[in-house]
Formats: structure tokens, C-alpha cells, sequence
């Protein structure tokens, strides 16, 4: 089944010493699937997946769709640098119960597009596990151009969808002429939520999700009903709770910091990553309130 409707691209919860507190992960579960999310995705950027190892990644998984309980679907992060390193975190996901793979394009050195499209269509060779491919600039350093995404599609029917970081309607768009209904365009920016969709997109995968389940769901229910007035506003409510958490903040940290506000044991980012301090957490609850 491809993916649509709004994901939560899953916070870790970690205490001080930098260890995982699953009962406030097991919390934070019921209040994503109380705000009517699709799913969620375990070790996602925002979980800080590249500062967990891949046993607590493995963990993490299990640990989700015990608590999820069929309620949503769980989906996990399996990007990684290399392709054989990618491969094995898709086999651990697929052997714990998640029901798709997220994955993000190399980095580190900028593959061309030939390498972006092995990279994949060996993945989905040596895994059979559906595969969301991942575009994220800020993390990666480039944007997958469309056309690799339409050969990918083309050439591996184990790509259901594209989630989009890069914010770009134009690059939006093209991918999903190119690539028709063979695969489902996801927003993975909050600003992007309601153009993804106007422009065919369906649903989004976004960090402000971990915050305002709901608020983000509601845009696309709108827009299903064909309320664009109620989407539109729901898409402002998005887009200012993203330039507080996201664009005017360090995003692990500020995300984390509106969840405790909010009275969730969302703890504190892993090293080398910092809590904000005290002053910048309260204009963060001041800013949060007019949301």
C-alpha cells in the first residue's frame, strides 16, 4: 500500500545521560495516534538517527509497533551512508515489523545520478520491503534531481514514494508528472503540506507533526472534502509552528522543548546536540501560544 495521509517523523526521547526513556516514547505514541496520524516513522531524522546505534534502532522499532498496536502504520528510518550499511538497517527494520523504509539518499561525498538510482534499485533487489526515498538537502547537501526519481520508479516497483524536503514546488511538481501514479509525493516540509497536495502530493511526513498531530491531519482532511478555506487555515497554523520549531531554531531541540512545554517527556537531544537554553525556551512557549 503507498502512503498518504500525515506521519510523524518520530522524536527520541533521551535523558540526560543520553539514554532512550521509552515509557515517555510510549506516551508520545498515544498522543500521534490520538491526533489521527497514518503513521509514524521510527528513527527518522528527528529522531536523531544518526546518533543511535543500530541495536537501539532495532529496539526503537519493536518498541513502536508493540505500543502502535495496528492503530497506525510504522515505518523506519534505514538511510545511511554506504549501500551495504543501508541494506542491513533495511533487513533489521523489516525483521522487527515496520512496513516500510524510509530512506535517505547518500551523503557525505555527492553521488551523480546513476550511483543515487543503483543505490536504490539495489536496496530494493536485496530487501523486499516498500522504500520511501528521501530528499533532503539540508542533511545531504544536493537535491535528487526528478528524472532519477522517475528512473527508480521505473525500474523498481519496491519505490511507493518520495518524500521531499527541499521546499521546491517546481521539483515537486516535475517529480510527479514524471512519475504518475507509480509512486506517492510526500511533503516532508510543513510549509509544503498543502501544496504538496494541490499539486496531486499525497500527504506529508513532517517534523512539526511530533507537535500538532492533529492540526497537520486536519489540513489534508480539508482538502479531501474540499474545504480549501479550512485547509488554508490549518496550512497557516503549519507553516508558523515550522519557521518557530524549524526555520528560526535549532529543530531537535526547539521541537523537544514545545513537547515538554506541553507538559510530554520529550527530553533532551543526544550529544553533541545541546537543550536550548532558558531564554530561547521562553520565547519559544510565548511564540507556541499564539499557534
Amino acid at each position: 500500500m503507498k502512503p498518504e495521509g500525515v506521519y510523524v517523523p518520530s522524536i527520541t526521547p533521551f535523558d540526560k545521560h543520553g539514554e532512550i526513556v521509552f515509557d515517555a516514547l510510549e506516551t508520545l505514541i498515544e498522543y500521534w495516534v490520538d491526533g489521527g496520524v497514518s503513521g509514524i516513522v521510527a528513527n527518522a531524522s528527528t529522531g536523531e538517527a544518526p546518533y543511535l546505534s543500530r541495536e537501539e534502532k532495532k529496539k526503537i522499532i519493536e518498541f513502536m509497533i508493540d505500543k502502535v498496536d495496528g492503530r497506525a502504520q510504522v515505518f523506519a528510518g534505514t538511510g545511511a551512508m554506504g549501500t551495504r550499511e543501508t541494506i542491513e538497517l533495511t533487513r533489521d527494520a523489516k525483521e522487527a515489523g515496520a512496513e516500510t523504509a524510509l530512506v535517505t539518499t547518500p551523503f557525505f561525498f555527492k553521488p551523480t545520478g546513476d550511483e543515487i538510482a543503483m543505490h536504490f534499485i539495489d536496496l530494493m533487489d536485496a530487501v523486499d520491503l516498500p522504500v520511501i526515498l528521501y530528499n533532503v538537502p539540508k542533511f545531504t547537501g544536493y537535491s535528487v534531481d526528478p528524472k532519477t526519481v522517475a528512473r527508480i520508479s521505473e525500474e523498481s516497483s519496491g519505490l511507493v514514494a518520495m518524500k521531499d524536503s527541499s521546499s521546491n514546488p517546481g521539483a515537486m511538481a516535475e517529480v510527479i508528472r514524471l512519475c504518475g501514479d507509480r509512486i506517492n509525493a510526500l511533503s516532508g516540509s510543513a510549509d509544503m503540506i498543502l501544496p504538496t497536495l494541490m499539486l496531486g502530493g499525497k500527504g506529508a511526513i513532517v517534523a512539526v507533526a511530533n507537535v500538532i498531530p492533529a492540526p497537520c491531519v486536519g489540513i489534508v482532511e480539508a482538502y479531501r472534502r474540499n474545504d480549501l478555506t479550512a485547509a488554508g487555515k490549518g496550512q497557516h497554523t503549519a507553516s508558523y509552528v515550522n519557521k518557530v520549531l524549524v526555520r528560526e531554531n535549532p529543530q531537535i531541540a526547539a521541537i523537544k522543548t514545545a513537547l515538554n512545554q506541553m507538559g510530554y517527556g520529550a527530553g533532551v537531544p543526544r550529544k553533541p546536540l545541546t537543550p536550548l537554553d532558558d531564554a530561547v525556551a521562553e520565547k519559544i512557549r510565548a511564540a507556541m501560544k499564539k499557534a
